[in-house]
C-alpha cells in the first residue's frame, strides 16, 4: 500500500493542537502531520519514485478522525431490510399497506417480521391487531416499534402465542388490553414481546451476516468506523464470528452481551465463554468486552423509571428492570470479571440506580480502568449530574433526541410535564461538570448519521429550525465539542487509546481511521451540517467507499 498524503484542505486533529494542512499516512497509520507530512512525502518520493505517495487533494474539504457510534444496534438495523419497509411510513394506513405488499410478495414466509414503525402515529402509541389483520390474517405479523421496546402484532401472532384475556401480565412486560380485557395487539417491553417472538423462527445466520454487511456500509457511508453493538444475544455472536471469518464485517464492532435479570445467575459463565471465543478468533475488527444492562424502559411507553411519578399515569413511577440491589450485585459481578458495564438508563431513578451500582463496583472491586457507560441519561436528577465525572462514568448520549420532534411533543412531554421535560438531555451541563461525554445514535431507533446528531447538538432545533434559539439553549454544544463527543469521546469509551494502533485522534502512530467531508462543519450553520457530503471514509488508511467518477483522485 503506498503512502497517502492528504493536502489542500483543513485537517482537524481532534485534540488541543486543533487544525493543520496536511497528513501523511504510511502502512495504515498516521506518519506525519502538517509541514512535516509534506517534507516526509517528498523524501519518500525522492527515494522510491513519484508513485510511492498517493496524493489526495481535499479540494478545500475537511479531514478528521472518523466518527464512532457508542451505542447502536447494527444487527437489528441491518435486519430491517429483511422485512416490510415500515420505517418511513407516516400513517397507520401506510404501514398496513406496506405489510400487505410485502406479505403478497413473500408467500413463502411463515411469519412477517419487521421494524421500525413510528410509535407516535397512534394515540398513546397503542396499535390494534385488527388493523394488521386487514393486511395479513393467515400468518403471524410481528412489527417492532422504532423504540425497539414495543411490538405491534396481528391476531394470528397473539393466537400462536396463546395470549388472550386470561393471560397474566408477564414479568418485565405489559400486554395492553381493550376494555373487555382482550389483548389489543401492542406489547410493551421484552417480557411481553418475548411471548410472541419466542413462538416464531428467527432470522438465519446468513440473513444476519447480510444484515451486518448492510449495516456496516450504512455506517461507513456516514463516516463511522467503530460501533458499539449495545444488545447482543447468544445467537448473534455466531453471526458476528461468521461474518468476521468470511471478511464480511466491514467496520470495527464491540459486542455488549445482554444481561437479563431473569437469567443472570446462568449468564456470567456464558459471557466469559463468548469473550474467549471472540478473542481466540483473532479478528481485530471484533471485540466483546462489554455487558449491557437495562435499568429501565422508555418514557414514551411509561416504563422509564422516574423518581417522581408520571403525570396522571397508571404506571406510577415506571419500571425498574432489576431493582437497585440486584442491579448493583450484577454490575459488581461483571465488573469483577473485567467487563465494561454499559447500562441503559432513561429516567432519573434508573440513572441514580446505575450510578449507585457503579459506585458499589468501584468500592468492592477496587480501582481499575473500567470506563463504565450509562447510555441515554435522558433525565438526570440535579444532584446526580456531578456524579458522572466523580465516578468516571461515560454518559453516552443521543444528541438527535434533544429536539421537539413528534415523539417529544406527542409522547414524552405529556408524560413528564412541562417542568420536568426541561431537564432532559443535559449535554452541556455534563461536559461542564467534567464528564467524558460520548455520542451514539441508538440506530435503528433513530438515524445513525452523526451529521444529523451534530446539527441538533449545536442548535437544539428541529430540521425546520424550531424553536427559534433552540430548545433549552443553555444545553447547546459548540460544533467542535460535539465533534469530539463523536470522535475522541467514543474512542475513550472504546479503550482505543490502549489499542495498537489506537484511533479517535490524528497523532503520529494512530490508525488512519478518517472521514473526509466536503466542508468544515465548524464553519457551517448547524442546520446545514446534515447536507455536508462525506467524500470518503478510511479504515486503517484504506478507502472504504466506492468512488464516483467525479470524485477525482
Amino acid at each position: 500500500m503506498p503512502s497517502i498524503l492528504f493536502h489542500g484542505g483543513t485537517v482537524w486533529t481532534g485534540d488541543s493542537d486543533g487544525t493543520t494542512t496536511a497528513l501523511l499516512v504510511t502502512d495504515g497509520v498516521v506518519a506525519e502531520i502538517g509541514l512535516a507530512a509534506q517534507a516526509r512525502a517528498a523524501a519518500i518520493e525522492a527515494v522510491e519514485g513519484a508513485g510511492a505517495v498517493q496524493r489526495v487533494d481535499l479540494e478545500g474539504g475537511f479531514l478528521a478522525p472518523s466518527f464512532g457510534d457508542g451505542h447502536a444496534h447494527p444487527l437489528l438495523g441491518g435486519l430491517e431490510a429483511e422485512g416490510p419497509p415500515v420505517s418511513g411510513c407516516t400513517s397507520v394506513d401506510e404501514i398496513v399497506e406496506a405489510v400487505r405488499r410485502f406479505a403478497d410478495e413473500h408467500p413463502e414466509l411463515a411469519v412477517v417480521l419487521g421494524a421500525s414503525y413510528d410509535g407516535s402515529l397512534a394515540p398513546e402509541g397503542l396499535f390494534d391487531a385488527r388493523w394488521l389483520d386487514e393486511a395479513v390474517s393467515d400468518r403471524p405479523v410481528i412489527l417492532r416499534a422504532n423504540d425497539y421496546h414495543t411490538v405491534w402484532c396481528n391476531s394470528a401472532a397473539l393466537e400462536l402465542a396463546g395470549i388472550d384475556a386470561s393471560t397474566p401480565e408477564p414479568e418485565l412486560g405489559e400486554i395492553t388490553r381493550r376494555d373487555d380485557g382482550t389483548p389489543l395487539g401492542t406489547l410493551r417491553e421484552w417480557g411481553a414481546v418475548e411471548l410472541v417472538t419466542s413462538t416464531v423462527p428467527g432470522h438465519s445466520v446468513e440473513s444476519r451476516i447480510r444484515a451486518l454487511e448492510r449495516a456496516g456500509q450504512y455506517f461507513l457511508e456516514r463516516g463511522v468506523t467503530w460501533v458499539q453493538d449495545a444488545w447482543v444475544e447468544p445467537d448473534d455472536i455466531d453471526a458476528y464470528l461468521a461474518a468476521a471469518e468470511a471478511g464480511r464485517l466491514p467496520l470495527r464492532v464491540n459486542l455488549a452481551l445482554y444481561a437479563d435479570p431473569r437469567r443472570f445467575a446462568d449468564q456470567l459463565p456464558a459471557f466469559l465463554d463468548a469473550r474467549a471465543r471472540v478473542e481466540s478468533a483473532g479478528r481485530p475488527m471484533l471485540t466483546a468486552r462489554t455487558v449491557k444492562f437495562f435499568a429501565d424502559g422508555v418514557i414514551e411507553n411509561e416504563t422509564g423509571a422516574l423518581i417522581e411519578p408520571y403525570c396522571g399515569s397508571l404506571h406510577d413511577h415506571g419500571m425498574s428492570v432489576w431493582g437497585a440491589e440486584a442491579l448493583a450485585e450484577a454490575v459488581v459481578a461483571v465488573d469483577a470479571a473485567g467487563f465494561q458495564p454499559h447500562i441503559h438508563a432513561i429516567g432519573d431513578e434508573a440513572v441514580r440506580q446505575a450510578l449507585d451500582a457503579i459506585e458499589r463496583a468501584q468500592r468492592e472491586n477496587g480501582e481499575r480502568d473500567r470506563r463504565p457507560v450509562i447510555a441515554h441519561a435522558q433525565l438526570v436528577a440535579p444532584d446526580d449530574l456531578a456524579r458522572f465525572a466523580g465516578l468516571g462514568v461515560i454518559p453516552n448520549m443521543q444528541p438527535l433526541w434533544a429536539q421537539l420532534d413528534a415523539t417529544m411533543t406527542e409522547l414524552t412531554v405529556p408524560r413528564l410535564g412541562p417542568d420536568r421535560a426541561l431537564q432532559q438531555y443535559r449535554l452541556r451541563s455534563l461536559v461542564d461538570s467534567g464528564a467524558a461525554l460520548a455520542f451514539g445514535s441508538d440506530w435503528p431507533v433513530s438515524s445513525g448519521d452523526p451529521r444529523e446528531g451534530l446539527a441538533v447538538a449545536a442548535s437544539r432545533q428541529t430540521p425546520e429550525g424550531e424553536p427559534a434559539g433552540g430548545w433549552m439553549p443553555d444545553e447547546i454544544l459548540p460544533v467542535e465539542l460535539a465533534l469530539r463527543a463523536y470522535t475522541s469521546g467514543v474512542a475513550h469509551q472504546a479503550f482505543a487509546d490502549l489499542a495498537k494502533p489506537g484511533w479517535g485522534q490524528l497523532a503520529q502512530g494512530a490508525s488512519a481511521d478518517l472521514v473526509w467531508l466536503d466542508r468544515d462543519p465548524r464553519d457551517a450553520p448547524p442546520l446545514e451540517v446534515p447536507s455536508i457530503g462525506v467524500r470518503q471514509t478510511y479504515l486503517a488508511g484504506e478507502a472504504r467507499l466506492q468512488k464516483r467518477a467525479s470524485d477525482g483522485d
